[in-house]
């Protein structure tokens, strides 16, 4: 009797446990279609409200609609909250899944893949792909997009897991539709042979020209290649193997860019995609990774071949080794540099010994004495102008051409140069243009040296139409002054190679003096100051020199 009514105890227990558990599992239930958002707990302290934060149904329902799995884990890994889509891809009960280590949703070979993506996602978002086991053992790709978020209880991590599963199965369709083109294109191989038998004597002097192309590029000394349209690169010659020491599959289609300097590498790629969309000759000069290791100079080059409607065929082009010549200049510009400054010093002392004898008053000199003197010194102020242009070419090349800044004042700039134009050239006349008051920022003296050069450049090549005009205005926040004449003009051939160094228009009607580097230095002065210098000229109508310069504003 005794024993039966314990049985009937724990028969009734059992029932009242059940029936929590029934009212908890609802509960949970509630809470997770969004049908509670608080709670009302009792507890030592009396009744507690425990409002549900993130509680917000819409919300919920979002992530329960979701085709993705969302999963919320802790640091060590176990399973905060999950959706039904996940319990779903996992086939395992949504109260199940809720508990568990996430790494138990893997198999074992993907375990350590996700576990270091989870580490490193507490520190920044990221994602990877990791294959996730369902209830039947079998292998699904997934996506695992990981980031953290704020929960009451502190930072939980939260991943969005999206089924592959679909995509995998299209990239295998798609590598099986590869393979059948594979083998379409094998017989359209075989097609295209079987033609060039049935064609061989139509196609005869075309196969002459191109083995006699193929010959000539294999024994110039450049480098040469073809590239289709859209850039990728068809064809090198032997040279360009010989010097690599690769193959095509190296460095055919885009692969050369591994060759190139990584310093050079920007300036080349953006040059050559330039030139893709214009149609311009492509023109750079950068270094190239001989196959042992040393990077020597090339000048690159390449035009278009079109046809009859004027659409591009393919490209063309040369790289040529200028290694040598770039040496060649580098001697020269440090002979430059020691010969300036050391013609400098007996320079100075002959000035100071005519200054010396042209202020001899004991007695008088003759007059012609006297034209001598001024004829020495006038050339010595050439022989000091060229020592001085060769000294700022020396430093701009060793990276050293530096100077005070502070504001200078357009008008005061333009006037100054203005005085002193008159006074040199006084057969000219020089209109002051200038716009009102300009500040900018920069040395005085240089930018009289850029103005002056503009101004000797515009006398030089005018000896018919002798007014040179100069003035400034302002351009989207830069200011421009430039140095208009009505010379001898310049081709578009000789506008493109102006400020080149060493370069000069040549007038065989009027012989120039002057070594070409003039506006070399301006153009690399003005530069230093962070604007620009240009042209605008026409053949046979004159010129109009500016410099564009920062506005300094008040």
């Amino acid at each position: 009797m005794e024993q039966k009514n314990s049985n009937n105890s724990f028969l009734a227990e059992i029932e009242e446990l059940r029936q929590q558990l029934e009212e908890a599992t609802d509960t949970i239930h509630a809470i997770r279609t969004g049908q509670v958002d608080a709670l009302v707990v009792k507890d030592s302290d009396g009744h507690q409200l425990y409002t549900l934060k993130t509680a917000d149904q819409t919300y919920r329902v979002f992530i329960e609609k979701m085709n993705e799995g969302a999963v919320t884990v802790n640091r060590d890994g176990i399973v905060l909250y999950c959706n039904t889509r996940f319990a779903n891809m996992a086939d395992t009960p949504l109260e199940d899944a809720i508990g568990m280590p996430i790494l138990s949703f893997v198999p074992g070979d993907t375990k350590e893949k996700l576990q270091n993506l989870i580490k490193s996602s507490w520190e920044k978002d990221c994602k990877q792909e990791i294959t996730i086991k369902d209830g039947g053992d079998k292998d699904m790709h997934c996506l695992f997009s990981c980031t953290t978020i704020e929960l009451d209880s502190g930072i939980a991590l939260s991943l969005i897991i999206t089924d592959l599963t679909i995509l995998k199965a299209t990239e295998k369709e798609l590598k099986l539709r590869n393979e059948q083109l594979e083998e379409a294109r094998s017989i359209t191989e075989m097609l295209n042979e079987s033609l060039e038998v049935t064609v061989k004597e139509r196609t005869h002097d075309l196969t002459i020209s191109r083995e006699h192309f193929k010959l000539l590029t294999n024994n110039i000394v450049q480098m040469t290649w073809t590239n289709l349209p859209d850039g990728n690169v068809s064809s090198y010659n032997q040279r360009w193997y010989d010097y690599t020491g690769l193959n095509f599959a190296t460095t055919g289609d885009f692969g050369w860019q591994e060759l190139v300097h990584p310093d050079d590498l920007a300036e080349t790629v953006e040059n050559f995609k330039r030139s893709l969309q214009s149609g311009e000759m492509f023109e750079v000069e950068n270094r190239y990774r001989r196959h042992d290791g040393v990077y020597r100079w090339h000048l690159n080059r390449a035009n278009p071949l079109k046809n009859d409607k004027d659409e591009i065929i393919f490209w063309v082009g040369t790289a040529t080794d200028i290694e040598d010549q770039k040496r060649e200049m580098e001697r020269k510009d440090e002979f430059i540099g020691i010969a300036s400054h050391e013609l400098k010093t007996p320079l100075t002392s002959l000035k100071g010994y005519l200054q010396l004898i042209s202020a001899y008053n004991k007695e008088e000199l003759p007059p012609v004495i006297k034209n001598y003197i001024a004829k020495a010194g006038g050339s010595l102020n050439k022989l000091q102008s060229l020592i001085n242009d060769l000294l700022d070419v020396s430093k701009i090349k060793a990276g050293r051409l530096e100077y005070a800044v502070n504001d200078v004042n357009t008008n005061d700039l333009v006037g100054q140069c203005v005085e002193n134009a008159v006074h040199m050239y006084p057969l000219y006349t020089f209109e002051n243009q200038a716009d009102k008051n300009y500040k900018i920022y920069g040395n005085q003296e240089r930018l009289e040296q850029v103005l002056m050069n503009l101004v000797n450049n515009a006398v030089k090549y005018s000896h018919i139409n002798k007014t040179v005009r100069i003035g400034t205005e302002q351009r989207d926040g830069y200011v421009r002054i430039s140095v208009t004449d009505e010379g001898i003009g310049l081709s578009n051939d000789q506008k493109s190679k102006i400020f080149e160094r060493f370069y000069r228009v040549e007038d065989k009607k009027n012989m120039t003096s002057g070594l070409g580097m003039g506006l070399y230095i301006s153009h690399e002065i003005v530069q230093n100051h962070k604007g620009c210098i240009g042209v605008d000229s026409e053949l046979g109508r004159g010129s109009t020199f500016y410099v564009e310069l920062p506005l300094l504003v008040e």
